[in-house]
């Protein structure tokens, strides 16, 4: 069984930082791709930011220069750093990572549960 536990959401007034920070455990021999997603009441789940197993990155346009995905692979840990937070930000946050469970020859994709961002004076 492989969990993945979020922490580091919550209410922050704009132009705030939050860091989210999202840890598998369980029965892991490797994680391929790390990323999170979001989605905003009435819109499309979007990717936010994602890290490969070799550390490059990606980030859609609205978030680039502002926030920082990262990975702790002796944690088995991905992490995002956002700083300059606009209410426009302001989403359900999901991790997701692609990860091989110990004992499989296959990779799998695996979703946290969601963790709230509001960014609100």
């Amino acid at each position: 069984q492989v969990q993945l536990v979020e922490s580091g959401g919550g209410l922050v007034q704009p132009g705030g930082s939050l860091r989210l920070s999202c840890a598998a455990s369980g029965s892991i021999f490797s994680i391929n791709a790390m990323g999170w997603y979001r989605q905003a009441p009435g819109k499309q789940r979007e990717l936010v930011a994602s890290i490969t197993s070799g550390s490059s990155t990606n980030y859609v346009d609205s978030v680039k220069g502002r926030f920082t995905i990262s990975r702790d692979n002796a944690k088995n840990t991905v992490y995002l750093q956002m700083n300059s937070l606009k209410p426009e930000d302001t989403a359900l946050y999901y991790c997701h990572l692609v990860l091989r469970p110990g004992g499989s020859y296959l990779e799998y994709p695996y979703w946290g549960q969601g963790i709230q961002v509001t960014v609100s004076s």
